[in-house]
């Protein structure tokens, strides 16, 4: 493909229905008023101008040199853009999102084909904007995010409350209340930081206020309705990161409209990502353009379905820079068929189904508070201890059942899901259960995790205490995996 060149407009107002102007960042390929093209649209609040600006650098111009503009917008409040941001993927910023697209595709510039792309924030509004159907939006590409808003977010798992709201909340803060640069905005700079200042909300307080799955999270949740979203999208994800349930779960909720992607990166766009090895993003971006943004016949809509690393036998170190494993890819993805084992009577764990109405053997748990401390952030910047780490220390605080050593090599894709029968002591109370890889020198690589609230276990809409003593049956499904269990 020819490279073609391209103008940087490093702020264009965007003016809204209702007054408030934004600020955007274009990058526009050369002749595009007497050709027109595409367009790519990010929609985040992390600042195109000091927040966003390098990681927008690594992929923008790419996309431009092959005709298809990209327009970087901050969301209300953030950057350079007026007003105040309101929360997390609200109303008010998704409408903002549908009335930018019919601007862009209003352009002389511009084809009318718009697509929308980010990673995190930008991935998960990416999703919730194709809910809502504006006619321009023929495609995106979401990485690193959910379709559900409550169980795989950073906020709660299942109802159990996860440590990464509050840093993120405090994060957030940071970033909202920083002013914007005058050099663009010029005198008004300080009123309108001022206006920030006084008008940001704290996310944490209201993300505290719905513990439960109520409207709050359903809300921008395509879950609730995979047949809203009618165009196609690319779902991208890494193992070492917390979004790896989304990639798989799209494409068994989108169906033939979905690609689900997951290679062993943590929480970065997968042509800089970490562990290696990375991926061509920028070819297959451009591919997706070009077919759903212009019509052009290049074969990308006839990629597998499912396309994933198996992580091979990997050894938790103090920096992952290379995962040994291999690419794996399904035409059409289905739920895998599952491999049972047991724990029998003396605490093995057995491959088969146990008998029926055997006696039971009690075992019991009360885990020291600091159990947990090897499972890492859950949104990981880098290849290093923000990942899982040896499983050890972890292990010595926890109920372990060991198979014996395996006979071969054991393959896996898909979520693993534990069912168990307990009893409690009390009313409420946490359950984190582990699948691991232990080496034969001791070493413990964590392979899946999931963690719930046990009053959840019916359900995260209506939580139940538990009646101490009475036995009930759990079934926790944990998060996907990709793995190798060598012999």
């Amino acid at each position: 493909m020819t490279s073609r060149g391209f103008a940087t407009i490093e702020n264009e107002w965007i003016t809204l229905k209702d007054g408030t102007r934004l600020a955007a960042r274009i990058w526009m390929p050369d002749g595009a008023e007497e050709d027109p093209v595409p367009a790519v649209f990010e929609f985040l609040p992390y600042r195109k101008r000091d927040g966003t600006c390098l990681r927008d650098e690594s992929t923008y111009p790419v996309f431009a040199a092959a005709g298809i503009a990209g327009v970087r917008v901050d969301i209300r409040g953030s950057g350079e853009s007026g007003g105040v941001i309101d929360g997390e993927y609200t109303e008010s910023e998704l409408a903002n999102a549908c009335e930018l697209i019919a601007w862009i595709a209003a352009q002389p510039w511009s084809n009318g084909s718009v697509g929308m792309m980010g990673i995190s924030w930008g991935g998960f509004n990416s999703l919730q904007v194709a809910a809502l159907r504006p006619p321009a939006l023929k495609a995106v590409i979401s990485i690193a995010s959910t379709v559900d808003r409550y169980n795989d977010d950073i906020h709660y798992k299942n109802g159990c409350h996860l440590s990464a709201q509050l840093s993120w909340a405090a994060t957030m803060l940071g970033y909202q209340s920083r002013p914007p640069d005058p050099a663009l905005v010029g005198e008004r700079w300080k009123e309108m930081w001022l206006e920030r200042l006084a008008g940001e909300p704290f996310f944490m307080e209201e993300w505290l206020t719905h513990q439960r799955r109520d409207d709050f999270w359903r809300h921008g949740s395509i879950s609730e309705d995979f047949s809203s979203v009618e165009i196609p999208a690319l779902v991208i994800a890494g193992w070492a990161d917390g979004y790896r349930n989304t990639p798989l779960m799209a494409v068994e909720g989108l169906g033939h409209k979905a690609k689900a992607l997951i290679g062993p990166w943590v929480h970065k766009y997968p042509h800089f990502a970490w562990p290696k090895p990375r991926t061509d993003f920028h070819g297959e971006a451009i591919a997706w353009w070009n077919k759903w943004l212009r019509g052009e016949d290049n074969g990308i809509d006839t990629l597998p379905q499912a396309r994933a690393y198996i992580l091979d036998a990997i050894r938790p170190a103090p920096r992952r820079d290379s995962d040994p494993g291999f690419w794996v890819a399904k035409d059409v993805w289905s739920p895998p068929q599952m491999q049972c084992f047991y724990v029998e009577q003396f605490g093995k764990l057995t491959e088969g189904m146990p008998i029926p109405h055997a006696p039971e053997h009690p075992v019991y748990l009360r885990s020291p508070l600091d159990t947990g401390t090897a499972s890492g952030e859950y949104f990981t910047l880098k290849p290093d201890a923000e990942m899982a780490i040896d499983q050890r220390s972890d292990d010595a605080g926890s109920l372990i059942f060991d198979t014996m050593p395996l006979a071969g090599d054991y393959d896996y894709l898909g979520r693993p899901v534990l069912t168990l029968a307990l009893r409690s002591r009390t009313a409420g109370g946490n359950l984190c259960a582990r699948l691991v890889d232990v080496h034969p020198d001791g070493t413990a690589t964590r392979v899946a995790f999931g963690v719930v609230n046990l009053t959840h276990r019916d359900g995260n809409a209506d939580p139940k205490p538990l009646i101490p003593g009475e036995k009930v049956s759990i079934r926790l499904v944990l998060d996907a995996c990709g793995y190798r269990f060598r012999k």
